[in-house]
């Protein structure tokens, strides 16, 4: 345990901890956490598309997990980068925009490195959330401080320590264990956020970590849990958790709190998958009804690849000519499936119902 917040936190502990974690209640959390991770993974086989799953999570988990870093965005700013990206863009969404990028590059540096979890992809993850070519930190003098008291909280171990304990930190996660793989993903989380190997998007990285390693055992097919949303509705908890590991060793709280946050997440997600296909279904007998002539299918499936659509996206993808195209949108506004917004001389269409499936989680 560490009591010196103002001095590094060079000895850390390595993994797993010198303790028992399998205690009657973590047991029981993690029953239940599995249980609904089997679910998730399911429901997503159900899927025609898990692209569009996927695109609609990973959106609302780069403005959620940005967030917490205080990096603020809109939907509105977000999903109208993604069909008009250009220089205007503002720079925080340009930022949790590259949260995005960042996901896909963990996923694709693990699938080629044997679908092992290497400090390697940490830092690949990193490179692209902050746009930079830096890896772990190198500069002395790392502070951690609460916003608002200006107090020195957590000062994690100097940059000489960072490789080793990343090492460490890496084997642990790939070895074989005996230790549940929902409880060992909280293990690990705190492990990194207490390594704190980076300069900058060190949170960010940790939770993309996060579901990465329920890809890497098999736990999920898709990288669709993260728990950004829960953070930020128990964000005080969370950092209390966090300390209470460090200053007392009370590990069982924290994974406690990993745990709920596995099952509230994945509910929620089931919940936003059910509700997808409903409205999907509902969506394209809506658009049948309208007109034969419109090209029903491959316009829902556009609809739900984009909650925000223009005209020119339909013209790319061979669904019709600016004109034509044009007719199908406002046809599908006049009947209310879309909402029309315009934006400057831009005329976006919404998919406001799934927008509120995304981030409500209901229709």
């Amino acid at each position: 345990m560490w009591t010196n917040s103002e001095t590094p936190y060079n000895n850390l502990p390595e993994l797993p901890p010198a303790r028992e974690l399998e205690t009657k209640e973590i047991l029981k959390k993690a029953i239940e956490a599995n249980k609904y991770l089997a679910g998730l993974k399911w429901s997503c086989q159900r899927l025609p598309d898990p692209q569009i799953l996927i695109n609609t999570v990973v959106m609302q988990e780069s403005k959620d997990s940005s967030a917490i870093e205080n990096i603020v965005t809109t939907q509105d700013a977000l999903y109208q980068a993604v069909i008009s990206p250009n220089d205007l863009i503002p720079h925080q969404t340009k930022e949790v925009l590259r949260y995005k990028h960042a996901i896909y590059a963990g996923v694709d540096s693990m699938s080629t490195n044997s679908n092992l979890l290497l400090g390697k992809t940490a830092i690949e993850i990193m490179q692209k959330i902050k746009n930079t070519q830096e890896g772990y930190r190198k500069l002395p003098g790392t502070q951690l401080g609460n916003p608002a008291s200006k107090k020195i909280i957590y000062t994690p171990p100097e940059p000489v320590h960072v490789a080793d304990m990343m090492a460490q930190w890496e084997r642990f996660v790939n070895e074989p264990s005996e230790v549940d793989p929902v409880i060992k993903m909280a293990l690990m989380h705190y492990q990194f956020e207490a390594i704190h190997p980076f300069a900058d998007g060190n949170g960010r990285t940790g939770r993309i970590l996060n579901v990465l390693y329920l890809l890497k055992e098999g736990l999920l097919t898709l990288p669709v849990l993260y728990h950004s949303a829960y953070i930020i509705q128990h964000k005080t908890e969370y950092y209390t958790c966090l300390r209470e590991v460090t200053e007392k060793g009370n590990w069982e709280n924290w994974v406690i709190f990993m745990l709920d946050a596995v099952t509230e997440t994945a509910q929620r997600t089931l919940n936003i998958i059910e509700s997808m296909l409903d409205l999907k279904e509902q969506t394209l007998n809506a658009v049948r009804k309208i007109s034969q002539k419109i090209p029903a299918t491959d316009l829902t499936e556009l609809l739900f690849s984009y909650p925000y659509i223009k005209i020119k996206v339909l013209e790319d993808k061979g669904i019709a000519k600016r004109q034509t195209a044009s007719g199908y949108l406002q046809k599908l506004a006049q009947h209310g499936i879309l909402t029309p917004l315009k934006v400057g001389k831009e005329m976006y269409y919404i998919n406001t119902k799934l927008m509120n499936i995304i981030t409500n989680g209901n229709e």
